[in-house]
This record gives structure tokens, C-alpha cells and sequence, in this order.
């Protein structure tokens, strides 16, 4: 059965959904499925696969990235599993920006995302070499990053999350019944707020696993088509997640299979990129993705 808003439809959106990326003078296409590959660059990461643990460790894991078909590098210094504390923009800074500068100086025809919620992060981490700017926070934890962006020149990933790492799976009542909604008008809130201060390269992604339960989370991705209607490229990471392998009672570590499956639906749902640990099992989905859609329907 489709997915129908007990309370309101979704309107129209007010831009076409853009097909390629500016990323500081560099342009992306997005005419077919891209993947991001994570390089988490902290310690206490929920999969214990994706830590990296030096500059030379972070260009290499970067280099295989690549080589499998990423697109972008996606490098973060600060947890956000549930529980997670937040760090310092300077801890997250001296974490990633050696990283940053030496991936974007072996790989420069590769696209460094930086993970942060911070503007301090993310003009340090562009003036490094990063093209893109991906926040968990939506701009909500801290004011200075959404006058920061225009300036960059780089696309914004725009994130669905309520409150923070700490606290956030403590807010999953607030959606009432209808979690859809909720993030979709959140998301075109805060899109509008982006649009009107020139920033106009966003990706949006729905949060899965930010907030939500794993019911909610599986709301999403199966009405996840519906986020198109904002206009703007959809990005989900739901890699490795606890609501894949917690109903399936295995582990992260044992996770991939159940994670590629999903990540085939995603494509088929609409998803532009996907956030992966698992870069060539990705790369694999997108190419049955795309042997899918041009197979005769009968």
C-alpha cells in the first residue's frame, strides 16, 4: 500500500531537482547513482571496520575507496552513535585536517566530504581541500555554519536529526504518527532557509537511525521516493546500521548482505548517493540498480 499522509499532501516542488553539483568550480553530475565511502578518523566509531588511525592509514583506505567506485571521501573526527558526545570544533579539527589536506593532495580528482556540525571545521576543512560539507545537525548546533555556507562555494548536506548524539533517541515520540511528514516539512524548512540565503547545491537526507525508531526508520526508506518532491538530490546512510542487524539478531560486523539489499531498495526508492562503509559491494547495487531500470517491463 502507498504511503498517504493522514493530514496533508505534498506539494509541488518550487525547484527541479539538480543533476549536477558545484563543487568550488568543479562540476558533478548526478545523472546516475553516486557512492560516498566513510573514513571515520575517531575512536569510538559504532563499526569498529571503519576507524582509521593515521594520515598514511586515511590516504590509503581513501586510495581503495576510490578504486571501487567512490565518489566522495566522506571524513569525520566525532562520533555520532547514539550516546555520543560531542567534541570541540579544534579536537575535530586537529582529528581531520591533516587527513583532509594529504587525501585531497595523493587523490585531487577525488571529492573530500568533511563530516562536522561545525563552521569552524568547515572553512578550515574546504580551505584543505574538501568539496563538500556533510552536517548531522541541519544547522542547529551551531548558528554560524548556515551564514558560513554561502561563502564556501561547495554543496551542503542537509540532515534530519532532533537534538543531538547524546540525546536524540530519547526524541522519537515527537513525530506523532506520521514520522513522513514530519521530516519531509523539517527538511523543506530548512531547505527554504538555505535557498533564501544562497545556497543552493544541497543534498538532503531523511536522518535514518537519527532519532528514530527502526520502525520509523523503515517508514522512510519505504516512502522515500516522496522526499524527491523537495527538489533536491537524496543521500541515505543507513550502512551497517542497528536497525538493520538488531531485528535480524546478528551484528554490524556480520551486517553487509542485509545492508546491500537495502541499499538496492534506496536506489530503486531514488537515492542519488549512498553513504557507505563497504564501498564495492555498493558500486555493485548501483550497477544491478541501473540493469534494472533499463530491462523491458512486460
Amino acid at each position: 500500500m502507498n504511503y498517504e499522509p493522514p493530514q496533508r499532501t505534498f506539494p509541488a516542488a518550487p525547484y527541479l531537482s539538480a543533476m549536477t553539483l558545484n563543487c568550488n568550480g568543479r562540476l558533478l553530475s548526478l545523472t546516475r547513482p553516486l557512492v560516498m565511502g566513510i573514513l571515520n578518523l575517531t575512536p569510538d566509531s559504532f563499526y569498529a571496520g571503519s576507524r582509521i588511525a593515521s594520515v598514511q592509514q586515511a590516504v590509503d583506505r581513501a586510495g581503495e575507496m576510490l578504486a571501487a567506485g567512490a565518489t566522495f571521501i566522506d571524513v569525520g573526527g566525532m562520533s555520532s552513535r547514539p550516546g555520543a558526545e560531542l567534541i570541540s570544533a579544534a579536537e575535530e579539527m586537529d582529528r581531520i585536517l591533516p587527513s583532509i589536506a594529504a587525501i585531497a593532495a595523493a587523490h585531487p580528482a577525488s571529492f573530500v566530504s568533511v563530516d562536522t556540525i561545525y563552521a569552524a571545521t568547515a572553512r578550515a576543512a574546504v580551505s584543505a581541500g574538501a568539496a563538500l560539507v556533510n552536517d548531522i545537525s541541519a544547522g542547529n548546533l551551531d548558528p554560524d555554519l548556515f551564514p558560513t555556507l554561502p561563502g564556501l562555494r561547495v554543496p551542503y548536506v542537509l540532515m534530519h536529526m532532533p537534538g543531538q548524539p547524546t540525546d536524540m533517541q530519547q526524541r522519537t515520540d515527537q513525530y506523532g504518527s506520521d514520522v513522513v511528514t514530519s521530516v519531509w516539512d523539517f527538511l523543506a524548512r530548512k531547505l527554504g532557509q538555505l535557498r533564501a540565503a544562497g545556497v543552493h547545491d544541497v543534498i538532503v537526507d531523511p536522518g535514518w537511525g537519527f532519532g528514530k525508531t527502526a520502525e520509523q526508520n523503515y517508514t522512510l526508506l519505504r516512502n522515500l521516493a516522496l522526499f524527491r518532491q523537495l527538489g533536491a538530490p537524496l543521500l541515505l546512510g543507513i550502512s551497517r546500521k542497528s536497525s538493520i542487524w538488531r531485528p535480524l539478531g546478528i551484528t554490524a560486523e556480520t551486517s553487509l548482505p542485509a545492508t546491500t539489499a537495502l541499499h538496492l531498495y534506496a536506489l530503486q526508492q531514488g537515492a542519488n548517493i549512498l553513504r557507505v562503509h563497504d564501498v564495492a559491494e555498493a558500486v555493485q547495487s548501483v550497477h544491478l540498480h541501473e540493469l534494472l531500470a533499463a530491462a523491458p517491463h512486460i
